[in-house]
């Protein structure tokens, strides 16, 4: 926001009311419309939460239950579908202010959306994914009328404009056309929720007449010794015929400052200017996240009309990337910071809940976890919406690098002129409001929209390359407002050299697979350079399970509310069904077991999904540089359910956060797969500049034996080899301990071939990590145990 703009902020004082058979002409036909109209015609009003509480103005109304997330309410978020919904403020205002003009905006209105001030339209929402801005509006001195309506998003003419060229997930098609965030038709990690109103904050803003428009600063090269910045603006209302108009920008972060000044003689200009030894931004883990406190001014004859305020980090990004994996297994898809490689431990961005409305009052806990993990990449995925402003600070500060999918995923969307018209509106919006970050390290097309069109029957042929908004247009966007920023057409990217020859030959990947054994050859044997996801299902704990599951339906399994919470977001409807009876099938591939209640069945998904997790990161790191880079998924639930997340929807932590948390420290020992001979390497993954001298010990839990201690140094920024380990045992479970000027820390390697005594890896685990993990896993065990007896007692019965 401009420092000059005056405001006023609508966050409460609104009324809210639903309608089911909607009177005619009343919604987005109608260019006048009021309060009374509406009361007029039977449309009763109660109090509103207002901006971003929609469920609960529902909860109000009795449209939805209390807790829409419990048993199977939130099948019963589909009649919603059918209902308009409208919102009215009464606010008091000033007519005028001298030298400004008075603009509405919405940061987030869900579409199709029809807006009023004292009864005449001012602009339409057909967009919820990005900002609406009405200028030109008339208000009263006094109060002043609102007034938002809101039809049925599937009953608009753009729902059913699509043909058999494009291509959706089943419960999808709908949304080809309708840009609302992708994952609201039903995702086999979301709810089906099409929700509507007025999902973040609304004002009305004072803009002078004169003031700064577009601003872009970037740092076009950067060293310890010097940066190079540029500063591209663009300015409303100035007459430099009239007067003398300069644009100065000043900067400081301790003790470094910057200072430039130029005059304006255009509607748009720009300054360069160079900073000797500035202080760089780096990612987590490389240095520190330096941000300047940057001034922006416009000023008339020396005077300062309009300022604007942001911060600046220092840093050159780029993505050294090949298209291909050559047939010797060589291929790159690697981050460069400040001309240095970037090893990137990361997670994937999912919708931080159902209802959007209610993302900021998750944002902070959400963003502690994500500092906990030692992350230094978050993956803003495609089916989710654009995150806040506050998030892309709070990335700044902590030097997390953001991957930016824009909002399309899964699918093949239109291509027609229209609909590119309207992607690329959006980006442009986007890309100016998010752009001026120093986190953002990537833009990419979409996600899965190249390899989404061989799932359908008539676009198997389709030629990603042909696609028009990830090749064209988004390219064309950024060429424009964000030129010096990394692009990724599609993510996976599936360019002409590799159209043909499958996604294995492709450097950057989605390692989902059979998702079974996690040790299988296709996780194993991966060529990736750069996994952008690879998960693997966990269950949440019972206390949790237990307050989104009916009392009823815990146990057995599976039921209709465990497929709901699956996610198979639509009952009856065999979208993602497979999910429970696929988690029992990792329990059993692993323990070789049935779980026989639902304790049993939750410590043991968790140990699963905990060996997986870390064998990926485990995998990646311990071939650095061969590989260089891991963006799991995910970290945190949006809803309550059986999923991938490491996090539950109640922020409860699941076993596999804990071994994250160890496995992604700057230095980390890893013992490896057996080569031929059954020898193990013990590894150093260390991601450091620095060399780290350590000693390190490794035993076997079965015999309490040490197998191999030493000291060495671990190389910088590389993996280093420390030793041999020689198993003799089947099955064994090693603990590696260490210690370095970094600290202590503890590892474990499981040896050996499945299945696993459950009971016996739950001992091992608790002696691997003492009281770390004892609390936690003492009831597991206990519960194990006593099913390990009730069987033994049946067998003998039986025998």
């Amino acid at each position: 926001m401009h420092t000059y703009y005056r405001s006023i902020n609508l966050t409460s004082g609104w009324r809210f009311a639903a309608a089911l058979d909607q009177p005619p002409g009343v919604c987005l036909s109608s260019d006048s419309l009021s309060a009374d109209d509406l009361m007029s015609a039977g449309i009763e009003f109660r109090e509103a939460v207002g901006p971003g509480g929609f469920e609960r103005d529902l909860v109000a109304a009795g449209l939805i239950d209390d807790d829409s997330f419990f048993g199977m309410n939130i099948a019963k978020a589909t009649q919603l579908e059918s209902y308009s919904f409208y919102y009215i403020c009464r606010f008091g205002a000033q007519a005028s202010i001298g030298g400004t003009s008075a603009v509405l905006v919405f940061d987030g209105l869900d579409c199709g959306a029809r807006v009023y001030l004292n009864g005449k339209a001012v602009g339409e929402c057909s967009n919820m994914l990005v900002p609406q801005e009405y200028g030109g509006i008339e208000l009263r001195a006094g109060e002043n009328e609102l007034v938002v309506a809101s039809c049925p998003t599937l009953s608009s003419t753009a729902a059913s404009q699509i043909g058999p060229g494009n291509f959706a997930q089943p419960q999808a098609f709908a949304s080809a056309r309708i840009r609302k965030a992708p994952h609201m038709y039903g995702w086999d990690i979301m709810p089906r929720v099409l929700s509507a109103g007025i999902w973040r904050p609304v004002r009305v803003e004072y803009w002078p007449d004169e003031r700064l428009g577009e601003i872009y600063l970037a740092t076009t090269d950067a060293s310890e010794a010097r940066a190079t910045c540029a500063l591209w603006y663009s300015v409303i209302g100035t007459d430099t015929n009239r007067a003398r108009y300069e644009v100065a920008i000043d900067g400081v972060c301790g003790d470094s400052s910057f200072s430039a000044r130029e005059r304006l003689l255009g509607p748009a200009g720009q300054i360069s200017f160079g900073v000797d030894n500035p202080r760089l931004w780096w990612p987590r883990g490389r240095g520190q996240a330096n941000l300047y406190e940057v001034r922006i001014r416009l000023l008339n004859n020396g005077a300062e009309i309009d300022r604007r305020d942001l911060r600046h980090g220092m840093r050159t990004i780029e993505l050294r990337r090949t298209e291909i994996i050559e047939e010797n297994g060589s291929g790159e898809f690697v981050f460069i910071v400040n001309g240095e490689r970037i090893f990137i431990l990361g997670t994937s961005w999912v919708p931080l809940d159902a209802w959007h409305g209610r993302d900021m009052e998750r944002l902070d806990q959400a963003m502690a976890l994500l500092d906990e993990a030692g992350c230094n990449m978050v993956r803003c995925w495609g089916g989710n919406v654009y995150e806040s402003d506050r998030f892309f600070d709070m990335c700044d500060e902590r030097g997390v690098l953001v991957w930016q999918d824009f909002a399309m995923a899964c699918a093949v969307y239109p291509q027609d002129g229209a609909f590119a018209k309207a992607i690329e509106g959006e980006a442009r919006q986007v890309v100016r409001r998010i752009r001026n970050h120093p986190c953002l390290a990537l833009w990419c097309g979409d996600n899965e929209c190249d390899v989404a069109g061989t799932w359908g029957p008539f676009t198997k042929n389709t030629d990603p390359n042909d696609n028009r908004l990830t090749r064209e247009v988004l390219p064309r966007v950024l060429r424009d407002e964000d030129p010096l920023r990394p692009y990724l057409p599609s993510s996976p990217y599936v360019g002409k050299l590799a159209l043909g020859l499958g996604e294995a030959k492709i450097p950057e990947q989605h390692l989902w697979g059979p998702r079974r054994y996690y040790k299988a050859p296709f996780y194993r044997d991966s060529l990736a350079v750069f996994a952008s996801e690879i998960g693997y299902q966990g269950s949440p704990t019972v206390e949790s399970i237990k307050r989104f599951i009916t009392e009823e339906k815990i146990w057995p399994i599976p039921n209709d509310e465990w497929l709901l919470h699956a996610t198979s977001p639509i009952p009856g409807v065999d979208l993602f069904d497979y999910r429970i009876e696929l988690m029992r099938h990792q329990i059993g591939d692993l323990f070789g077991c049935k779980p026989q209640s639902i304790h049993e069945f939750s410590c043991l998904s968790q140990c699963v999904q905990a060996e997986a997790k870390k064998f990926f990161i485990e995998t990646f790191r311990s071939q650095k540089w061969r590989k260089t880079g891991i963006i799991w998924w995910n970290l945190l639930d949006g809803w309550p359910q059986f999923s991938d997340a490491v996090v539950d929807y109640y922020f409860a932590k699941k076993l596999a956060f804990d071994l994250i948390v160890r496995a992604q420290k700057p230095l980390h020992l890893v013992i490896g797969e057996p080569d031929e001979a059954g020898t193990h390497a013990l590894v150093a993954c260390n991601d450091t500049r620095d060399a780290v001298p350590l000693s390190f010990s490794v035993r076997a839990v079965s015999i309490g034996g040490v197998e191999l201690t030493g000291e060495a140094t671990a190389a910088a920024d590389a993996v280093t080899t420390l030793g041999q380990i020689h198993r003799c045992s089947p099955q064994e479970m090693y603990v590696i301990d260490w210690q370095s000027t970094l600290g202590t820390a503890t590892n474990h390697y499981l040896a050996g071939a499945p299945p696993f005594d459950s009971t016996t890896y739950l001992r091992w685990l608790a002696i691997a990590y003492g009281p770390a993990v004892q609390s936690s896993l003492e009831c597991a065990i206990s519960i194990c145990e006593r099913h390990a007896v009730h069987q033994q007692s049946k067998e003998a019965k039986t025998g």
